[in-house]
């Protein structure tokens, strides 16, 4: 009787199946894509008199969808690293500012080099006290947020700053190629760098790393800290490109610009299937929440809604995101 227990207590056990994914879970990872679909069908009948398919109404969504959709790839890095970034629509607005100053004084180059350098220290500075000083990234970046709005508000004397240059202004924002504006050539090319580096490279490993477990990936070899400092820096850059896209559209920097972006954007992040707390997170989605959102802005104007209610409806999305993102 002892041999047998000794036996069986040697024996090794049964491998534990690891338990499936749930079919609401599973569904919520779709539940973007269905909406989607739903609610332009929708619009598309209800709004069948007013325009809602007219060939430059479509291209306009695309157009007002862009800049949100570049920076919500930016912010699956971050969410999927377990952190958040309140400041990328301030950041935006800091750059275009600073673009538009460069570009006047100094002429293309320095322009663009200036909008990429805001973006690089503001993300750089957000990346740092959130890896190494601890401070949480929620924190940190919404101090950063007041922090880059003033910023753009002192550079410019709440002025807009007027952007002239006809070659910048084509390349970021008002320019076609064909029918199409390069604004969505941005989109294009963004998502598939993004959609490599977070699914083919090891980089995007590291991100999901973290975000799953900080203590495990650390123990995996994975450097969490300087992790969670490129996404932050990534993120920073996102919003500069976005700012730079913003003042070549609309031909001035201008410190309004992206305000209230970083709702929009973390809303069509976690509609589109990223978790909020980190761990998981895709890019195609990022870019399909993003569309939705737009799609839902432009259908509410058509339908005559003011702004009031717009942004009722937008707050409502924000919630239905959140609600959804808690079960991934």
């Amino acid at each position: 009787m002892m041999l047998q227990k000794t036996l069986s207590a040697a024996a090794p056990s049964a491998p534990t199946a690891r338990p499936r994914p749930s079919m609401l879970s599973e569904w919520r990872q779709y539940v973007v894509y269905a909406g989607f679909v739903i609610i332009f069908l929708a619009f598309s009948i209800a709004l069948h008199d007013r325009g809602f398919l007219e060939p430059n109404n479509l291209l306009n969504i695309a157009r007002q969808t862009a800049v949100i959709a570049i920076m919500a790839m930016a912010m699956t890095f971050v969410l999927s690293a377990g952190e958040i970034d309140l400041s990328i629509g301030a950041i935006a607005g800091l750059t275009s500012v600073t673009t538009g100053l460069a570009l006047a004084n100094y002429g293309l180059v320095a322009g663009i080099v200036g909008g990429l350098a805001t973006g690089l220290v503001v993300g750089a500075v957000n990346g740092a006290l959130t890896a190494w000083l601890g401070i949480p990234s929620f924190l940190v970046t919404l101090g950063m947020m007041g922090i880059a709005r003033g910023v753009g508000m002192w550079v410019s004397g709440t002025s807009p700053v007027p952007v002239v240059d006809e070659m910048f202004n084509f390349a970021f924002g008002s320019g076609n190629l064909g029918p199409i504006p390069v604004l969505v050539f941005w989109v294009v090319a963004i998502a598939g760098l993004a959609q490599t580096a977070l699914r083919s490279m090891p980089f995007g490993r590291k991100v999901l790393a973290t975000g799953g477990g900080e203590t495990a990936a650390r123990f995996s070899g994975v450097k969490t800290r300087m992790v969670k400092f490129q996404v932050l820096v990534l993120s920073g850059v996102a919003a500069a490109i976005a700012g730079m896209l913003y003042a070549g559209r609309l031909h001035s920097g201008r410190f309004q610009l992206g305000e209230g972006d970083e709702l929009s954007v973390i809303a069509a992040v976690v509609l589109g299937g990223t978790s909020l707390f980190g761990g998981a997170g895709t890019v195609i989605g990022s870019i399909v929440g993003a569309l939705l959102i737009g799609v839902i802005n432009n259908g509410l104007i058509l339908l005559g809604l003011d702004y009031s209610q717009q942004l009722i409806a937008r707050g409502l999305l924000i919630i239905l995101a959140v609600a959804l993102g808690r079960g991934r």
